[in-house]
């Protein structure tokens, strides 16, 4: 089994890119910072560090926020992690070399790091897995010390981190004197693999494949524990032993059954991605052929029967999670920003089992659309749910509720603004992969790539402007001749394109799996040229996704289109977009910060004095104006449709 690795020397140029680079540097990290302090006026408090100041003894209080308010404070750190590769800024490392020594100072003797537990229930470690994040937490700190560690070269947050990793090994395992427990929410396994990447120690690996293997076998772990729990003095919090699971079963936390029997995705969405990415991540550490299977099992009925068309996952409130193949409302759906966020580290690591095009397709759909629509453009403002519709009356329906017409300042359940944060920031990890003597070029961002196959130094250079034009440039920099594969992924949404090198075409025979591949002797500055043609396209969803029956969808390249009140006026549900209408673009530099907008003629159903008639609707021609989905809700609020009735 091929086995695919990341290429981490990679600097973004790339014009869309390095501005939200750049809000994430400039504006998110500080107002996040502030967050984490409680220093945002008429915003949720997040009381995240006081609460580590308290576990050190260096404040008095309580412990404020939800089980898993630590994780926002590691969040913080692996962003700030990534932004520090390129960009060295020696008053931000000193802060986060600051907090780190926080959390050294609060760890306990033993290792262990839990804020919730240290301040609120000291005596009950490790007693309700299912529903307290403890394993979660310690995750996103060995995901946030990996990445620190990487970033600057220092220690103490990796020594932090392994402590309390040699205490979970201690207490969790299939030994007789162990815990046979794993986390209710998934997280610690996908970062135990990160951790045993860059220190070669196989505990950390076997403590991970004992997690993901130990999920869901008989008997249920989750339900001896809750048994147990009743004897025990516990404050509980976060929500009520009974209610946890939102009546979806162990299906919840995806421990119904053994992961390798698991053949679709149900339960909570961001607790799916997170154990699927562990899942692929331990199938190419240790070439499971079966785990692999799974993992592709398990893609296939996510991207085809429950993905929306803006990679948003988890259709139902209740639970925030998958329902039923094809159940895509777009009005009442929840698709987390957490979710499309995992969707698309799920999507980077099926790419290290595989250069396929079906995983990189999914992984440009969800960073272009599904992901950052969760932040406004100035970085000060977030939305955890993602909907694809936004009617006159919603605000007034009780079942509607999660769902937001503008974005918030911040949340009490704050998990979504840093993880799109730190995704944001290491945007760059998702572009390449190799293998032998092969590179995949997987996503067209702007930047310039060193690399070594077989110790022989490789540069590619990156020159465009995607998202907005097809063409896209690349030059080739070796020091000496040099023989190699280079894959270019021909994206799923073009069905045109021409390839030139050194200005002659290059006639390709097929692709292989969505690639071409160019296998030639390189010279340093060749030169490729690929023109990916990026028409306006009407989608269409399956008919079995009932609640888009007679609509279409408009995308050009990888950006999935919406139209707002603001240009459309109210009742966007009346318009109608003619089968043979011309649709016309326009880049508009000044607006939405430089946006490839759409306009087309259309008409619009005009309201009658009846509630109901047999007379047909009176048809008014108004042009239709469409912006990207990712930047809605950045002017005025208002109404919002991603599809549009088409007649």
């Amino acid at each position: 089994m091929d086995v695919y690795q990341q290429v981490k020397n990679v600097k973004i140029m790339d014009h869309f890119w390095i501005k939200y680079k750049k809000i994430v540097e400039e504006e998110v990290i500080p107002y996040q910072w502030k967050a984490l302090n409680d220093e945002l006026p008429d915003a949720e408090p997040s009381h995240a560090i006081e609460n580590f100041r308290i576990a050190a003894g260096e404040s008095t209080g309580e412990y404020y926020g939800t089980v898993f308010q630590d994780s926002d404070v590691a969040k913080w750190l692996e962003t700030v992690s990534y932004c520090l590769r390129n960009n060295p800024n020696p008053e931000l490392e000193q802060k986060a070399d600051e907090l780190i020594a926080l959390l050294a100072r609060a760890q306990a003797d033993d290792g262990y790091l839990n804020t919730y537990y240290m301040l609120k229930e000291p005596q009950n470690r490790w007693t309700n897995l299912r529903d307290n994040h403890e394993l979660y937490c310690a995750g996103h700190f060995i995901e946030a010390a990996v990445a620190y560690f990487e970033a600057t070269g220092k220690t103490l947050f990796l020594n932090i981190v392994e402590k309390l990793v040699n205490l979970i090994d201690q207490t969790f395992g299939r030994e007789p004197e162990k815990l046979k427990g794993y986390p209710g929410h998934e997280e610690i396994e996908l970062a135990l693999i990160k951790l045993f990447d860059v220190t070669q120690n196989q505990r950390y690996l076997k403590l991970a494949q004992y997690f993901i293997e130990q999920r869901g076998v008989e008997p249920i772990y989750f339900e001896e524990e809750r048994i147990r729990r009743k004897h025990i003095d516990t404050a509980m919090t976060w929500n009520s032993d009974e209610n946890m699971n939102f009546g979806l079963g162990y299906e919840y936390q995806q421990a119904h059954k053994p992961v390798r029997e698991q053949t679709e995705a149900v339960g909570h969405a961001v607790r799916a991605m997170y154990l699927y990415i562990a899942m692929a991540d331990l199938a190419a550490k240790t070439k499971d052929h079966t785990l692999k299977e799974t993992c592709e099992r398990l893609w296939e009925d996510v991207t085809t029967k429950k993905m929306y068309i803006t990679g948003g996952i988890g259709s139902a409130a209740n639970g925030e999670a998958f329902t039923s193949a094809y159940d895509l409302p777009n009005d009442s759906m929840y698709c987390e920003t957490c979710a499309s966020v995992g969707l698309a580290f799920w999507a980077n690591r099926m790419l290290r089992l595989e250069a396929n095009r079906s995983y990189a397709d999914v992984l440009e759909r969800t960073i272009y659309n599904g992901t950052i629509s969760g932040m406004d453009l100035t970085g000060k403002r977030f939305f955890y749910v993602n909907p694809l519709e936004i009617n006159r009356h919603q605000s007034d329906r009780k079942d509607q509720e999660h769902i937001k017409d503008e974005r918030q300042k911040w949340f009490f359940c704050a998990c979504c603004p840093p993880n799109l944060a730190r995704m944001i920031a290491s945007i760059e990890d998702h572009i390449y992969t190799y293998s032998g003597e092969s590179i995949f070029t997987h996503l067209y961002i702007a930047s310039e790539m060193k690399t070594k196959l077989k110790d022989k130094p490789i540069q590619i250079k990156q020159q465009h402007q995607y998202p907005w034009q097809g063409t896209i440039d690349m030059i080739i920099d070796v020091p000496n001749p040099t023989s190699f594969k280079l894959g270019l992924r021909i994206p799923g949404w073009c069905k045109n394109w021409k390839l030139f090198i050194n200005q002659k075409p290059y006639e390709s025979e097929r692709l292989v799996n969505g690639y071409i591949i160019v296998d030639r002797t390189w010279q340093a500055g060749d030169r490729i040229l690929l023109e990916l043609a990026m028409p306006v396209e009407k989608v269409r969803s399956n008919p079995l996704v009932a609640k888009n029956q007679s609509q279409i969808a408009l995308q050009r390249g990888p950006i999935v289109y919406c139209i707002e009140e603001v240009d459309n006026g109210p009742n966007l549900a009346a318009l109608r977009i003619p089968k043979d209408s011309i649709i016309e673009t326009t880049w508009e530099k000044d607006v939405l910060n430089g946006v490839v907008t759409l306009r087309t003629n259309g008409y619009k159903l005009q309201p009658t004095k009846d509630l109901y008639t047999t007379t047909e609707s009176q048809k008014t021609p108004q042009p239709i104006k469409a912006i990207p989905y990712y930047a809605w809700c950045n002017r005025i609020k208002g109404e919002m449709r991603v599809w549009i009735y088409e007649g």
